[in-house]
């Protein structure tokens, strides 16, 4: 229903009526026809032409990659959060330190012992005389002080290990999580490039549906005044029966009365013969003209349809006036605007090349989160932090990567102008040509209209002549022939003009 519907606008755009496209799409009853004219046609093309749907589901598509492209100017905001399990944990400490944090006791307490022994030992003599009337020695005062010492070096390894404790990690499971924003500041023109070219891709696709559009209505043109042609040729070769079968029925009555021979009946049957598969070979060429007019509508292909020209005894035409300005010319082709828009593409990607040499800035910002944390020591509790900065980047070498790749950037730039400059003069050929295509047209026209009347007045005076027994029925044959010829070239001139002017139309971009 979608595509249906921008068919729809399409056909709005270019000023055929709604009103008639929807009565034709209603059912008819059994055995009724449809009238048809050439605008109902092109109407009907336009909205069931697949390749127009697929135009159009295309331009979504641009217009979808115009939208994404907006957004690289705004600013991202993206999460993440992990979970990681290791079998070994982080140790700040190495293990001969730990041993000696488990063994600060005893450590301490041999050195507090031995440097009371030696502060003992380096007392004064008269000290410990003192002692010793006091009935203390230096090694009875050791013996009194070992089991304080004992106490203390306990405490000491308790304490020791208590520190090894603290600082163990326990990070063989993490979790992690993170949401950080990115502005971009300044990315090279590499943004800007990036929307240019979606802008010109839209373009693109909105120049590639006027091709499609013009191709169908010149296709169904084609299609419409071959039924007409055809049609007419089938009147015509009817109306050249019943003429060489009353000159068969008058020579049949003259063999009877012994005034023509028999060889000349045979003569005249052989010319019925051959009107009769002229008229049978028109006949299933309509049929299948008529087939591929309703495959192209969308109609079914055994529909019944009569086209408003199809009885005319002349078609009418109209005057076109040619544009000779090849600017103003290409500029309603879209054949050249879509070479245009590839021009414009390859330079925007040189541009977006050209911002991998230049620096980048962006601003960052988010929040992190983590368990074990440590902001205040190792915490198996989660705990984060914001976090605000400059990100900057600098392209130093990459060995003329970039560098190559902009001149063969610019090299297709250069072939996608000489390509477009060459249309161009293609396109004044083909107007030129075109226009002389439709002088020659009118001329032939003129001249089968000329033919008919002398062939007309030929066949009046050799079937008077036959009447009165003064000309014979091969001349009045002959007469006949040159009517159907003079009839049919007539015919092949109507349909080549209308036809050169539609080929003209699409020459002048003027097709819609």
């Amino acid at each position: 229903m979608v595509a249906i519907w921008k068919s729809l606008k399409w056909v709005k755009k270019r000023g055929v009526g709604l009103l008639p496209l929807w009565l034709l799409a209603l059912p008819l009853p059994v055995n009724a026809q449809r009238i048809l004219n050439l605008d109902s046609c092109r109407a009907l093309a336009l909205m069931n032409n697949k390749q127009l749907q697929v135009s159009n589901v295309k331009q979504d598509v641009a217009a979808n990659i115009r939208r994404s492209a907006r957004t690289k100017y705004l600013p991202h905001v993206s999460a993440v959060g992990a979970y990681i399990h290791t079998t070994k944990e982080v140790s700040i400490l190495n293990n001969d330190q730990k041993s000696a944090l488990n063994n600060l006791g005893g450590y301490m307490g041999e050195r507090i012992g031995s440097e009371i022994s030696q502060s003992l030992g380096s007392l004064p003599q008269g000290t410990l005389q003192a002692l010793s009337q006091m009935g203390l020695s230096a090694d009875g005062i050791m013996q009194l002080l070992h089991p304080r010492l004992a106490g203390i070096s306990s405490h000491l390894d308790g304490l020791g290990q208590s520190i090894v404790d603290a600082f163990r990690t326990d990070s063989r499971n993490i979790w992690a999580g993170s949401v950080m924003l990115m502005q971009p500041i300044f990315m090279g023109g590499g943004i800007v490039a990036l929307n240019k070219m979606a802008d010109i891709n839209e373009e693109m696709m909105r120049n590639s549906t006027d091709v499609t559009v013009q191709t169908t209505l010149y296709t169904i043109d084609q299609a419409y005044w071959t039924v007409v042609s055809l049609k007419h040729k089938k009147r015509l070769a009817e109306a050249y029966l019943e003429l060489i079968k009353k000159l068969d029925n008058d020579v049949n009555r003259m063999i009877e009365e012994g005034v023509a021979t028999r060889s000349d009946g045979l003569s005249v049957s052989v010319k019925v013969n051959e009107a009769e598969m002229q008229v049978t070979q028109v006949d299933n060429g309509l049929a299948l003209a008529k087939m591929y007019l309703c495959q192209l509508c969308g109609l079914p292909l055994n529909e019944t349809v009569v086209l408003a020209e199809e009885d005319d005894e002349e078609l009418t035409f109209t005057d076109i006036t040619p544009v000779y300005n090849v600017e103003e010319a290409a500029a309603l082709r879209p054949e050249i605007r879509m070479l245009q828009n590839t021009v414009d593409l390859s330079r925007q990607a040189t541009n977006l090349l050209k911002a991998g040499n230049l620096p980048q800035v962006a601003l960052v910002g988010g929040y992190s989160i983590s368990n074990p944390n440590t902001f205040n020591g190792f915490e198996h509790k989660f705990g984060g932090m914001w976090n605000v900065g400059v990100l900057l980047r600098i392209p130093l070498w990459n060995w003329g990567d970039v560098a190559y790749k902009v001149r063969a950037s610019k090299g297709a730039t250069t072939i996608a102008t000489l390509e477009m400059t060459e249309a161009r003069e293609k396109i004044e050929l083909q107007i030129n040509q075109s226009q002389f295509r439709v002088n020659e047209a009118f001329k032939k026209l003129d001249m089968a209209r000329a033919n008919i009347k002398r062939a007309d007045e030929n066949l009046r005076v050799a079937t008077l002549g036959f009447q009165e027994g003064v000309i014979g029925s091969t001349t009045v044959m002959e007469a006949q022939t040159a009517w159907l010829q003079a009839q049919s070239q007539k015919i092949d001139a109507e349909i080549d003009v209308k036809l050169s002017q539609v080929h003209l139309q699409k020459a002048l971009g003027t097709l819609h």
